[in-house]
Formats: structure tokens, sequence, C-alpha cells
């Protein structure tokens, strides 16, 4: 049962704070509760629920801000209730009437948190705090004052907020194109340890062993079923190899052979087991669906060996993330890592996630259909688009040209004589590359502060709502930088022109420094 509430935002001074005084309002945690579409986020929540039967759900204010506080801050999910039980601008964030020191909810509830909340919708929730953040900034530049009055012709050209690169002008042509679209794919890696064929049947047989000691002990008669081979044998032929630095090729084979046929002896006995009686329903869920995923890595890991292959598809390389796939990235760092491949658009300075696959493709398919999601949002193709060099092939020439889009990179055929047009295409392109880096920029951010460099959600659906909800997290952190700077500009403007003698100096010292602080860190 779920029962809606109203989601108004609730005034700073209307929140009870037990220790007196009222909360500030620059303080980030309130900002965000005035970027978040509380209303639309309700309308997409309440319709997952029985409206009369059931025990009440959590509010969707509670669930949604929840996986934002943990995202924005890296928690864990027993991290995040106490932080949110101990900090009152948390509970403000959150719709709370007042602050109050009980656990909000159990840690658990942060995995059905996760699973209410699809990639889509998290989506077009970024969409919508992208929009409603564009609007507050530019009500907020708009009440910026005029400084024509001033003698100085190059006062304030160094303090003014330009807005050409975030929103379309009203007075564009509606048959022109438009703006910058940046894109490109990265690997969101997995928090699973490094796969290897012997570790991988290793894990499989001990997991065996165990589901076979589980069914032995439903009924007295089925233990001689089990099959008779020495269990610390068996592990002790595993380490004999996988403690060696650099084991010969014929080794880790002949290991990887022994270990195949342990795992058909337990696979059989299994089978046997089930036949005599035994039955899987008496298994905790967790198990008999680990069984399926062993029985198909069996089959696959039968094959590499005998056929001599390096290859598979669909290839098993965690028994608990099943949906785990290797992305072969060709990284220094990494040539192969194991997680889910994004797809990502930075659209005139905001970055929005265009797609998830745990399967390995070719990223150069999504260019199409990001310029095509960019003229739905803004009625007209980007005026460029800066990709890396896989996505300059000769379906996506031929659509930039159609459109009349300038693609990044070098152009076909030879290049021409004249040397001043020639500079000038090095010129272009060095402008285009440079503003790719802003895409760069994102995965660097998502997965050095948002938690993107390893997923800890370990069901497929949550691994998907953590790199979403990655994203709007970027998106409001983005909007609240640009609303400080807009502060900070402002106050520069009165400590130059308003304020006299040596309180001019001072602050503007003191502000030029914060802006430079605010600039470097976004």
């Amino acid at each position: 049962m779920y029962r809606i509430l109203h989601n108004g935002q609730l005034s700073i001074e209307d929140f009870h704070v037990p220790f007196g005084g009222t909360l500030d309002a620059d303080n980030r945690w309130v900002i965000f509760s005035s970027l978040m579409p509380w209303e639309e986020l309700e309308e997409t929540y309440a319709p997952q629920f029985n409206p009369t039967t059931g025990a009440p759900a959590k509010p969707v204010r509670l669930a949604f801000g929840a996986l934002f506080i943990k995202q924005r801050l890296g928690l864990s999910d027993e991290e995040t209730v106490e932080q949110i039980r101990e900090n009152a601008y948390m509970q403000f964030f959150l719709g709370f009437a007042g602050y109050s020191s009980k656990t909000p909810f159990d840690p658990s509830m942060m995995v059905h948190f996760r699973k209410r909340f699809s990639e889509q919708e998290l989506n077009r929730i970024n969409e919508l705090i992208a929009e409603r953040g564009k609007a507050m900034v530019m009500e907020a530049v708009a009440s910026l004052p005029d400084n024509d009055e001033s003698d100085d012709p190059d006062a304030g050209t160094d303090k003014q907020i330009s807005l050409d690169d975030l929103v379309k002008p009203a007075d564009w042509p509606e048959d022109k194109n438009w703006g910058t679209l940046s894109i490109d794919a990265s690997c969101t890696p997995a928090d699973i340890t490094y796969p290897t064929d012997l570790k991988l049947l290793n894990e499989a047989r001990e997991s065996t062993e165990r589901i076979i000691d589980d069914l032995c002990s439903q009924l007295s008669t089925l233990r001689r079923h089990k099959p008779r081979y020495d269990r610390g044998r068996a592990r002790a032929a595993f380490l004999n190899v996988a403690k060696q630095k650099k084991p010969r090729r014929r080794k880790i084979q002949a290991a990887i052979r022994r270990q195949l046929d342990y795992l058909q002896r337990n696979l059989d006995a299994i089978d046997a087991l089930i036949t005599a009686g035994a039955m899987l329903s008496g298994l905790k869920t967790h198990w008999w669906h680990k069984l399926l995923v062993i029985s198909e890595m069996h089959r696959q890991q039968s094959i590499l060996l005998y056929s001599k292959t390096r290859s598979m598809p669909d290839r098993i390389v965690n028994l608990v993330q099943r949906q785990v796939r290797p992305m072969v990235r060709g990284k220094a760092r990494a040539a192969v890592e194991f997680g889910a491949k994004i797809s990502v658009s930075v659209r005139n300075g905001f970055a929005f996630l265009h797609r998830i696959s745990w399967d390995p493709y070719n990223e150069a398919e999504d260019l199409i259909p990001q310029a095509k999601k960019y003229k739905q949002e803004y009625g007209c193709y980007p005026e460029r688009i800066c990709a890396d060099r896989i996505y300059i092939n000769t379906k996506n020439r031929n659509f930039c040209t159609r459109n009349d889009i300038r693609l990044s990179g070098k152009r076909l055929g030879r290049p021409p004589k004249n040397p001043e047009i020639s500079a000038v295409h090095k010129q272009q392109l060095s402008a285009d590359q440079r503003r790719r880096n802003e895409v760069e920029g994102c995965f660097g951010s998502g997965k050095r502060k948002y938690s993107l460099d390893l997923i800890m959600a370990r069901l497929s659906q949550g691994a998907e709502n953590s790199i979403s909800m990655a994203f709007v997290v970027m998106c409001a952190e983005k909007i609240r930088r640009l609303l400080r700077l807009f502060f900070i500009t402002i106050f520069a403007w009165l400590c130059t022109w308003k304020w006299p003698g040596c309180l001019w100096m001072g602050l503007r010292n003191i502000l030029l420094l914060e802006t430079h602080q605010s600039l470097a860190t976004g």
C-alpha cells in the first residue's frame, strides 16, 4: 500500500530543530531539495503499489533522497542510514518535519529502493533536474546588476555568466543547427575478483560440494550418492597451480581438466540425489540459482578446453553476478574490464546517460540515436559532434553530412594545398578535441567522486540504478556550482563598484580566490 503525501517544499523556518536556531539556506542539501522534481517522482513511484492493500510503503522522497545521499557521498547502505539519522540537513532534504534521532528505516530497505527506480525513470528525472537548474541559473543571471553606467568599458566583462553554451537563444532560426554534442563510452567495473578459468572452476566445485551436503542432510539414505573423492586433494591440486607466479600453459590446462572432472562428478551426484528423492526446493534461492550458473559455466569451460578456443559468447566470469561480461577496452591500465558498458552524451555542458549494456557492443552505433535525441529536446540538430575516432565511420559521416553537422576528426581526402585553409582545419580539429575533453572529465569525476569506478551492487537492477543515479548527482552538483559561481560574481561586483575603501580590495581578493577554487574543482 502507498499513501500519497504532500511533497511541497518545507521552508527552513518551519523545520523544527530541537537545539534551537534555523537551517542555513545556502547549505547544499537545502539547494538540492529545491532542485528535485518531487511531484514527477511521485507520479512514477505511486503506481507500483496497491493503494488499499498491504503495509504503507516508504514515501518517494525518502526512498529517492536516500539513494541520492548514498551516491553523492559514496557510502554503504548502513552508513547512509546513520548519516541521515545524525544530520538535520539531510532530514530536511528527505522531507522530515523536524529533526529526529530515530533510525528512519532499516538499511536492507535500500535494496528495495534501488529496484523501484528504473534506468529510464532516472534518465527522465535527470533531464527534469537539468531543465529546472537552467531556469534557476537564468533567473539568477537576469538579476545581475547592469554595469553600463560605469565609466570603465571593461568593467564587469569577466564577472558575467554567459548562457550561450547552456540555453538555446529564443530568436535562433529554426532551420539552423545549434549547440555541441560530445559523446563517448566507458566501462563501470563491478565488484568482483579478477576471473580466471581455474579460479572459477574451483569456486564452482566448492559450491557444488556445499549443495551436495545440504541435499544429503534431507534424508539419511542419500549419503550413498555422494561422490567418492578427497576434497582436500582437489583443493591441493588447485592451490598447487594457483600459487605459482607464472605457471606454464600446459600446467594450467591440466589443472583445469582435473577441476572439470571433479565438477562433473558433483553435477552427476546432484542429479542422482534429485532422482533418489532430494528436493532443490529445500535449498535457499541463492544456491539453486548458483547451481544453474555453474551448469552453464561447466558447459562453456568444456568447450573452451577441448576446442582450443579463447572466445566464448556470453562468457560467465562470476558465479554470483552472472550478468557481468568481459569488456575488451584496450586501455593502458587494463586491456579487459568486467562490468557494464555505458554510453554518455554531454549536451551543452550537462551529462546524460544514454545506454547501459552488460554485453559488449560497438559504441559507434549510438551516434545517430543520440543526435536524434538532441533534436527531440532542442528542436534542431547540434552544430557539431565531438566524438572519438571509433565514431567516425562512413555511416555516421553520411548522416552528419545530410544534416549539416560538423563531425570532429580529420577530413577525408588529401589535405588542401592552401596553407591557410590547412591551418584553419588544424585549428578547428584542435578545438573539437579540447571540447571533447568534457565527456572525459565526466567519466573522471564520476569514477573518482561518485563511485562509478567500482559498482558495489550485486543485482543487475541495483547496479543499473547506481550508475544512473551517479549522473543525476553530477547534474545536480553542476547546477549547484553554477549557482554558487553566480553569487560569487554578484558579490565581486559589489566589492568592486559599490563598497568603499579597503573593504573593496579585501573582499574582492577573498571572492576571487574562492572563484578560482570553484572553477578548479568544477
